[in-house]
């Protein structure tokens, strides 16, 4: 599940709450910390997928960086570094029950599709620092589960008039120093606090599994990057989110 739902504007992260929680796993039940060790795990086994399927590109950007371009991945990057290290446990905490997580989902989904009706007037090459510093903020927005990094980056991109394959591509340039950083800081802190034992082969099938569905799902990323219009993704985020708000409110 992680793959496909970290590619797609849908929230991993929500999937990861609610998906167990409308299955009845006993996932939702385990102890906080370890089921937060657990999505440090399945986020670091795709950043490695993500930056792997995507070395074209990266090395690509690598290459034509210059003053402007490195201005334009700061900005994008200092609001989620700033917020996720200040509030991440915080948001987690009153954000990420699985009620909040659904009207999470209907909400983002409603803005990715209004915000999709704006003009699409502006290439890649016309994004510029303040374009890149709205990136950063909704990334710092996405930290609360539900609302998806991806997703609020192609919302603002379409909000700044960017055509769709410049709001992909703006999207995927941005999320990846955020989603890298988090893993390898949240890699760190779990490797000094160390696992429960016995868990160390469930979390690395997971890492492994989490790695194999993003490299599986990468025609995903193609998909974003032609599509003529995200309210088929809008849709699914209303229609998850107002089922599982549905299912869950009736417990």
């Amino acid at each position: 599940m992680q793959g496909p739902a970290e590619l797609l504007p849908v929230s991993s992260s929500g999937h990861l709450v609610l998906v167990p929680e409308l299955l009845g796993w006993s996932y939702a039940r385990l102890d906080p910390e370890l089921r937060k060790a657990f999505e440090v795990a399945v986020h670091a086994g795709t950043a490695v997928a993500l930056l792997f399927a995507l070395r074209g590109e990266v090395a690509e950007a690598v290459g034509d960086l210059d003053a402007g371009r490195l201005l334009g991945t700061a900005l994008a990057f200092a609001p989620p570094a700033a917020a996720g290290l200040l509030f991440e446990d915080a948001i987690e905490r009153r954000a990420g029950t699985p009620r909040r997580v659904a009207v999470a989902q209907v909400v983002a989904g409603l803005a990715l599709a209004a915000a999709d009706r704006r003009p699409a007037e502006r290439p890649y090459a016309a994004a510029g620092a303040v374009d890149h510093l709205w990136l950063g903020v909704a990334q710092a927005a996405a930290l609360a589960p539900g609302v998806s990094r991806n997703g609020a980056t192609l919302t603002v991109a379409r909000l700044r008039r960017l055509d769709r394959p410049a709001a992909s591509r703006l999207s995927r340039h941005a999320a990846l120093p955020v989603i890298t950083g988090a893993a390898v800081l949240k890699s760190v802190r779990l490797a000094r606090r160390g696992l429960p034992p016995g868990l160390a082969a469930s979390f690395a099938l997971g890492a492994v599994a989490a790695a194999v569905s993003t490299l599986a799902a990468r025609p995903l990323l193609e998909s974003i990057q032609s599509a003529r219009s995200y309210a088929p993704l809008g849709a699914y985020r209303v229609v998850f989110g107002a089922v599982a708000f549905t299912a869950l409110s009736r417990r």
